[in-house]
Order: structure tokens, then C-alpha cells, then sequence
């Protein structure tokens, strides 16, 4: 039996891990770190730099793997799941690997999730096919939602309205959610906003959020997009991967009655 910590680690700045992000990860016995192949060699460097910073001399033994990929050639739902089976089959490898080469007896082990383990990410399904189930503990960490307000300094929802968290894959095939005005766009590889009305939305941008290249925009959607479009694919170019997430807001507009003026939102 083995107890798996996903310890939330934030988006790549060090000093947003917790201290009990840092405690559980000084108590595993191994951190298990994944590779995403050498153009993202950076996000593996960045795993690296926050154990040798934040653990110092108290850090386990860190064990790199090869993460699998997705077949994209097949149904999105069908190419995750035998994803998820993929990575869950490298994960024991890995274990059983580890086993071989070191002596002490392995029975806690970490993975550094980057954000929180809740949103958008699969560790947790992925956990789950393991044989036998390991007991699992679950360490909270900031997500780019948090990171993505803080650096535009702005509020998530308005006064008593509710907000929804999307992808970019259900922007696209569903529009702009009709129950909400604010929306905040995660996973979106393909720029998503492109398929709106752009007059009639407010967009907030940022990509590497929290981190020393933070990179952040905002305006009106119909002025500012293509500049989002170009810089993401320049900072892609330059470091070889991006994360970026956005939130969007309907537009508010002024329409003067006599000498009232009245505040109306777009409707799409």
C-alpha cells in the first residue's frame, strides 16, 4: 500500500507554495516528476528549481519520467482516457522502478501538480486506476485563476453575480456562456476568443502568471486580440511552451435618456 501526495504547487513562482505544500513533500520518500519532451524541458527545470529551493537538503530523491502523449487523432473523450490509462500504466513503471534502485522502503510519494489538483487536472482520475488504489492525500495550491486576478488586479465576480470556468474547447463548440457575464477561459490552445462577437466582450489576459515572465493584456476583445494572438505566439516561440488563461466580461454600455444616463450589457 502506498499513500500518493498531489501537492498543489501554484504557477512556477516558488514563493506561492505553501508551507504544508512543503512539509508533505519533505515527508515523501521519492517525488515523481514528469517530462513532457525537450520543448518543454522548462516546466521539468522549474519542478527541479522549487524542490532545491522550498526542500534544500530535505528533499527526497526527485525521479523523472516520460509522460505519454495523446492521440488526437481519435475522439477527444476516447484519446483522454486511454491518455489516462497510459500515464497511470508509466506511473507504476516508475514506482517499481524506483523500488529497485533505493533501498529504503518507498511508501509515500509526490507529485508536484502545477496550480491545484481540483481544476483541469487529472491526476486524480489518473490516481484511481492504479493497482492496488493508493491512499491519497491532497495539498491545495494557487491556481491561475487566483494568479491571473492578482496580476490584473480586478475581481473575479461582480457584486452578488455568479461567474462560470470554462475551456476553450467549450467556447468554441458552445459560445459564450448565456447564464453569466464573466467567464474565465482555461486550456485554450487555439485562441478561442476569435469566435465571439468581439465589440461585446472585456478580455483579461496573462500567460507564465506568477512567474518572472509574466506576460499580461487587456482592453476591449476587438482591439486587443490580435495582439494577445501575436504575443502568445512569440513567448511560445521564445521558451518553447506556453500556459495562459484569460477571463472575459461582457461589455457595459452607456445609452443617454433625456438626462439619465442608464447602464445596458450586451446581450449575444
Amino acid at each position: 500500500m502506498i499513500e500518493l501526495f498531489l501537492v498543489g504547487i501554484g504557477t512556477g513562482n516558488p514563493a506561492h507554495v505553501t508551507i504544508q505544500a512543503i512539509n508533505q513533500l519533505k515527508a515523501a520518500d521519492i517525488i515523481m516528476i514528469p517530462r513532457k519532451g525537450e520543448h518543454k524541458s522548462d516546466l521539468v527545470d522549474l519542478r527541479h528549481q522549487i524542490c532545491d529551493e522550498l526542500l534544500g537538503e530535505d528533499a527526497p530523491p526527485l525521479i523523472e519520467f516520460d509522460l505519454p502523449v495523446r492521440d488526437d487523432n481519435k475522439s477527444y473523450l476516447t484519446a483522454v482516457d486511454e491518455w489516462h490509462d497510459a500515464i497511470a500504466e508509466t506511473w507504476q513503471n516508475c514506482i517499481q522502478a524506483a523500488r529497485k534502485t533505493i533501498t529504503t522502503n518507498i511508501t509515500h510519494i509526490a507529485m508536484l501538480i502545477w496550480g491545484d489538483p481540483a481544476l483541469y487536472d487529472s491526476s486524480l482520475r489518473i490516481a484511481s486506476r492504479l493497482t492496488p488504489a493508493p491512499i491519497i492525500t491532497i495539498i491545495p495550491g494557487i491556481t491561475s485563476v487566483q494568479a491571473l486576478t492578482a496580476a490584473h488586479k480586478i475581481t473575479l465576480n461582480e457584486i452578488g453575480k455568479p461567474f462560470i470556468i470554462t475551456t476553450g474547447r467549450q467556447l468554441t463548440s458552445n459560445g459564450f456562456p448565456k447564464e453569466v457575464d464573466t467567464a474565465i477561459i482555461m486550456l485554450d490552445g487555439k485562441c478561442a476568443f476569435q469566435s465571439l462577437e468581439q465589440d461585446l466582450y472585456h478580455i483579461w489576459w496573462g500567460a507564465y502568471l506568477g512567474m518572472k515572465s509574466e506576460v499580461i493584456i487587456d482592453g476591449q476583445l476587438s482591439k486587443v486580440a490580435d495582439r494577445i494572438i501575436q504575443t502568445r505566439q512569440q513567448e511560445r516561440a521564445k521558451h518553447g511552451w506556453i500556459m495562459d488563461s484569460y477571463m472575459l466580461r461582457r461589455e457595459k454600455t452607456r445609452k443617454k435618456l433625456g438626462k439619465r444616463t442608464v447602464l445596458h450589457k450586451h446581450e449575444k
